[in-house]
């Protein structure tokens, strides 16, 4: 590996669908070592609709027991899972071994059964999409609990607030050691942020208007963990500047600006004076990549553990050229102190002496100030939250409006806030696409139908409201960071919250389930269906 050079630099938003190996780039190695000049590929369109990993190709049949006072019992689900044409990288994966962790969502269920059969099929492969098996496990559950309500006489909001996991730590039924999050109370923030108690007001509004409105809520438990192991390395230019060499390839999450910042605190170097390096195997020593919301859960917490071995030895070589002991040397904002005493010698000095031999006991210490770490996470982080959505639908035209939706989140603590709200808004954005427009078509010969934006619907950006986000903290109790994935958040709790609104507005009509994306042709074939079995009856 030493002979091959990768580079990958500002890759876009990725969701999962770059996570593969292709074997478009097999061939591009081999036909640029063959003509021994380089080679370039541009897939077109409908050759990226066609070849590249879809995502979430699953049919589910979900059951849920509750006793009289509406305690969840037990949950059993069956999922057919689409495989595509052949196996891709991890294509059994999301519905086998990523959905069951999340089965059962925010709620204490003691008893869960879950089945999943994977078929192929004429279509392309199926693969890991933002969520990646935790959208499903959630959206199953947290429709079961509105049908649950409806035919048991009880409150959906009653029930989800009854069975929310309170007890933590909280061992579930399939194995997930949940250290630590506040799930009831986030169905309450969301209760209280989407005005659920002038609902009712709003909706009589909307029916003089002939449209119907429906309220829909979604809680989601993620369970985020990115194993393996990531390493991050820290290195002293002679400038004074600092390179953080990590292996957690950025494809639009802001790693520049976070990582930056976690060195600018811990280390008190100023901000400008920090430069982020990755995407490029001959200058970083290792990495794993970006995937399954793991940057800075694992690239971070390996960066904590590499800055404190950077105090750790600068304490040292302080220590000896300040001629203290090595347990009275102090580091804060930036300087190592002796404590008492007005002696101080800032970290760049300490970096500058670290080379010089004869500062310190070069038996003792090799010379540089560079650190490497490893951070190798024993459990997944377990965001969690509830999300509301709010919906118009015209009866004419089966066309959904989204007149609001309100994100509740626990991410653990926030390292900058601005990016967590876009990851959030992001997710979401691609949630209400699941819930209400994209749906890849396949005719009887096995002909993709949907490979352009010409007839794959995306939301545009007058389709997407404003959203409120909102963020409720619990630390991770087992990252020095406390921190908690939150880059898929926003893709698994938006999907049951727009459908569940979406079939709260046509429940007065006695439509009471319909598959996901909720197009306007479904509605609208829903909606007159149903007014022509009324008529009929």
């Amino acid at each position: 590996d030493d002979k091959v050079r990768v580079t990958a630099p500002d890759v876009g938003g990725g969701f999962g669908l770059k996570n593969f190996l292709y074997s478009e780039w097999v061939l591009l190695t081999w036909a640029a070592r063959r003509h021994g000049r380089p080679v370039k590929w541009v897939a077109d369109r409908m050759e990226d609709f066609s070849a590249a990993t879809h995502g979430r190709d699953i049919r589910a049949t979900a059951r849920l027991a509750l006793d009289a006072e509406g305690r969840f019992l037990a949950f059993d689900a069956e999922l057919l899972a689409n495989i595509g044409a052949y196996l891709s990288a991890g294509a059994p994966g999301p519905s086998t071994r990523a959905a069951p962790t999340a089965m059962g969502g925010v709620y204490a269920i003691p008893l869960i059964h879950m089945r999943t059969t994977g078929v192929f099929t004429n279509t392309g492969t199926v693969d890991a999409y933002r969520g990646a098996g935790k959208p499903e496990a959630n959206f199953m559950i947290e429709r079961l609990i509105e049908v649950a309500a409806r035919r048991c006489g009880f409150d959906a909001m009653d029930l989800r607030r009854r069975n929310a996991i309170s007890q933590l730590p909280y061992r579930s039924a399939q194995g997930m050691s949940i250290d630590g999050g506040r799930f009831g109370a986030n169905i309450d923030a969301a209760i209280q942020h989407a005005d659920r108690a002038g609902f009712m007001g709003r909706r009589r509004q909307s029916a003089e208007r002939g449209r119907l409105r429906g309220l829909g809520f979604g809680c989601f438990l993620e369970t985020s963990r990115g194993a393996p192991q990531e390493g991050a390395e820290i290195r002293f230019a002679g400038d004074g500047k600092i390179e953080l060499a990590l292996g957690t390839e950025s494809n639009g999450q802001g790693h520049e600006t976070t990582f930056a910042q976690l060195v600018s605190e811990q280390l008190g170097v100023p901000f400008d004076q920090i430069e982020i390096v990755h995407g490029d195997t001959n200058r970083i020593p290792f990495g794993m990549g970006t995937y399954g919301s793991r940057s800075l859960a694992v690239g971070g917490s390996a960066l904590v553990k590499a800055m404190d071995k950077v105090i750790e030895k600068g304490k040292k070589i302080a220590a000896h050229i300040m001629e203290a002991a090595v347990e009275d040397i102090e580091f804060k904002d930036g300087s190592f102190t002796v404590a008492g005493t007005d002696k101080a010698m800032a970290l760049a000095e300490i970096s500058g002496a670290a080379y010089v031999p004869h500062n310190y006991p070069i038996t003792e210490l090799e010379p540089g100030l560079e650190e490497q770490a490893f951070y190798d996470p024993l459990n997944f982080t377990f965001p969690g939250g509830c999300h509301v959505c709010e919906v118009e639908v015209d009866q004419d035209t089966g066309v959904v409006d989204i007149t609001s939706f309100v994100a509740v989140d626990d991410v653990g603590r926030v390292i900058n806030p601005m990016i967590v709200e876009g990851q959030v808004q992001g997710g979401i954005a691609q949630g209400i696409g699941q819930a209400l427009y994209e749906s890849c078509i396949y005719d009887s010969d096995g002909q993709l139908l949907t490979g352009s934006y010409n007839d794959y619907n995306m939301p545009k950006a007058d389709l997407i409201p404003n959203m409120r986000v909102q963020t409720h903290n619990t630390l991770c109790t087992h990252n020095p960071l406390g921190v908690k994935g939150v880059g898929e958040v926003g893709a698994i709790g938006s999907p049951p919250a727009v459908m569940n609104a979406v079939l709260d507005a046509l429940a007065p009509l006695g439509i009471h389930h319909m598959d996901m994306p909720a197009t306007p042709q479904k509605v609208w074939a829903a909606i007159n269906g149903a007014s022509m079995s009324q008529a009929t009856e």
